[in-house]
């Protein structure tokens, strides 16, 4: 299921990026910081509970990467996007890969040579298809005890018996007849399996939950809107002034909203992180419901934030508001990746949380206390100048205040953020961290919106565009299509980032935006997709391109690595993009179907992408599912 092209040298416009890429910098004579990192096994969504990505395998290397070849490929049989990544553990003393599909959620288990060894296919509500906000999709498992733990569009958990593929139990949080779906992926801490909610554009109130490992049973449910009991937070024990005071899960939706945290959206359904030293869980929250900023007056807390919870009473430790009184959809869902601190850097107990959110904006804080230590645009940023460390607060551009009946034009990052959804990683070996950027801008006109259950409450026209802005920091590569008197800058953007400088070390330019997640391993590799198909192998060090090879169908997925039952180390990676990412891709691939079991008119994917992306290299279409992939050496 993929093409036979492998490219073994720099495509037209990574050669462009390597030539506009800076040296590697970093604090002189500094070691990095030492993360966690996975092994021989990927047991949860972001390899480790901290949130690094990062292996230790080093039989794929900088120096024969070049030669990767797909072992084996298999279809799932689901035409929607694949945004999440397989699990491989141990089971009986054999590793076994365990694949979610998107919608109707059935888990695949593999031994690694790709042969099934068992289907689950569980019974999943098909009216939640019908209110998933933006494609049928699951970010994947976490494995615990000898259990695969997921969750299920309709608003259910279950735990599958890992050997034998039969449930063990199953927990329904979610009401899925308000509009609320489960797509995120679970983390595991100790006995308990932490999950959260989607669903914030059809005006749903979100929370997170703990649940007993052992029997599904609910044991702690936090809201992220309302009351501080709701919330389960003492806000005095916030760092910053703005995020202490009490009932401001309330207090801060002013009129004429005052009653709208209770459609405050403020959902989870990106990716939880742990770090075992501080016994505490991290993630953050969607945002706030409605997107006319004008409905909805104040902060509008808790959108838009970073939490430090306990896992075993749900109870917050601190909370962050990065972006108060979202106008933007500057969702702060974004993975929050746990390290050591780096030299010179002071917290309390020697830890800092990475996260690169939608707004543009690289922040780095105390994992103990939410301090900001660092906040620095990755992407260009013109919604506001700057993040005071003082307060903790942007300091807001004015003119790029969305207000009802108006158009404000020109807001950098657009609502695809700086970084969508898709996890970064952290590499031991350089220090650096992965960031599958975006270029996008937007202008928003807020419109009123009529709140009515389980239906969409956004209030906001959107017109996207490209970046031309091609010389505010920070720089970036530039794209000029043939025959345009202008470019802009590159639409999807790989960056190495180097925490030590606050900078990009190098990036490379891709023409759609990047919505695949990253892959770093201690043989100087990171891998990456790309919409229009791609599978790179790039050098974690310089980002010379080692190896790229063409799909069928684009990736939202994130590559995992993993070692064999012959001991060799294998990547593999979904491809398959829904509609919404196809929608900067030319429709989604594999293609929908309509109600006669034909493909949709429009989603002819290559004639289109070709029309909305020129200089995009994109595969021809005619998939009819979406992919699992393994790679290993030959």
């Amino acid at each position: 299921m993929r093409r036979s092209t492998t490219i073994k040298r720099m495509p037209l416009l990574q050669g462009i990026a390597a030539a506009l890429a800076c040296m590697l910098a970093g604090s002189a004579g500094a070691a990095p910081p030492v993360g966690a990192m996975t092994g021989a096994e990927w047991p949860t969504a972001l390899g480790t509970a901290q949130g690094t990505r990062y292996s230790s395998l080093a039989q794929i290397n900088a120096g024969n990467a070049a030669g990767l070849v797909e072992e084996f490929s298999m279809p799932t049989g689901i035409r929607a996007g694949h945004q999440g990544q397989p699990l491989v553990v141990s089971i009986g003393g054999k590793p076994r890969m365990f694949v979610v599909t998107p919608y109707p959620n059935r888990l695949i288990a593999l031994d690694t040579a790709g042969k099934v060894v068992w289907t689950y296919t569980p019974s999943n509500r098909e009216y939640a298809q019908g209110v998933a906000c933006c494609d049928v999709v699951n970010r994947g498992a976490a494995y615990a005890a000898g259990k695969v733990v997921y969750s299920l569009l309709d608003g259910s958990v279950v735990a599958v018996d890992a050997s034998t593929g039969k449930q063990v139990w199953r927990t329904t949080v979610g009401a899925v007849s308000k509009g609320e779906t489960l797509t995120g992926s679970p983390i595991i801490v100790g006995d308990k399996v932490i999950v959260g909610n989607a669903g914030a554009e059809l005006g749903i109130r979100g929370w997170v939950a703990g649940l007993s490992l052992a029997n599904g049973k609910l044991v702690w449910k936090a809201f992220n809107t309302g009351p501080d009991s709701d919330v389960k937070i003492n806000a005095s024990n916030n760092f910053y002034a703005k995020d202490k005071g009490t009932n401001l899960g309330t207090s801060t939706w002013q009129s004429p909203g005052a009653s709208l945290w209770q459609q405050g959206g403020s959902t989870v359904w990106g990716w939880f992180t742990h770090d075992p030293d501080l016994k505490l869980v991290y993630y953050g929250t969607a945002n706030p419901g409605v997107w006319n900023p004008d409905m909805r007056p104040g902060d509008n807390k808790w959108s838009a934030t970073i939490f430090a919870r306990d896992p075993n009473t749900g109870v917050a430790k601190w909370a962050y508001q990065l972006t108060p009184h979202d106008g933007w959809d500057f969702d702060a869902m974004n993975e929050a990746i746990v390290i050591p601190a780096p030299s010179g850097v002071a917290t309390v107990k020697g830890k800092v949380l990475v996260h690169f959110n939608k707004n543009g904006f690289a922040y780095m804080l105390d994992a103990w206390t939410g301090r900001v230590v660092k906040a620095d645009p990755f992407v260009h940023v013109s919604w506001a100048s700057d993040v005071n460390l003082a307060t903790g607060q942007p300091t807001v551009v004015p003119a790029m205040n969305p207000h009802e009946g108006q158009v404000t034009p020109g807001v950098c990052p657009s609502p695809l953020g700086g970084k969508e959804f898709a996890p970064a990683a952290y590499s031991n070996s350089t220090g650096l961290f992965y960031i599958p950027g975006i270029n996008f801008c937007t202008s928003h006109e807020p419109l009123k919106a009529v709140y009515i259950p389980s239906t969409p409450f956004v209030g906001d026209d959107l017109g996207f565009s490209p970046d031309f802005d091609t010389t505010t920091a920070p720089s970036a590569p530039v794209i000029v299509p043939p025959g345009s008197p202008v470019g802009f800058r590159a639409l999807g953007e790989f960056i190495a980032w180097d925490p030590a400088t606050a900078s990009k070390a190098w990036s490379i330019a891709e023409a759609l935006p990047l919505w695949g997640g990253v892959l770093a391993t201690a043989g100087n590799v990171v891998f990456y997709g790309t919409l229009d198909g791609w599978f790179r192998a790039v050098d974690a060090r310089d980002g010379t391109v080692l190896m790229s090879t063409l799909f069928d169908c684009g990736v939202i997925g994130n590559p995992i690595t993993y070692v064999g039952a012959d001991g060799k180390q294998r990547v593999a990676v979904y491809s398959g993009i829904g509609w919404l990412p196809g929608a900067f891709a030319g429709g989604a691939c594999p293609a929908r179907l309509d109600g006669d079991g034909n493909e949709k008119e429009g989603e002819d994917y290559g004639r289109a992408s070709r029309a909305v992306a020129p200089m995009a290299s994109v595969p021809g279409g005619g998939a009819s599912s979406g992919v699992l992939h393994v790679f290993r050496l030959p």
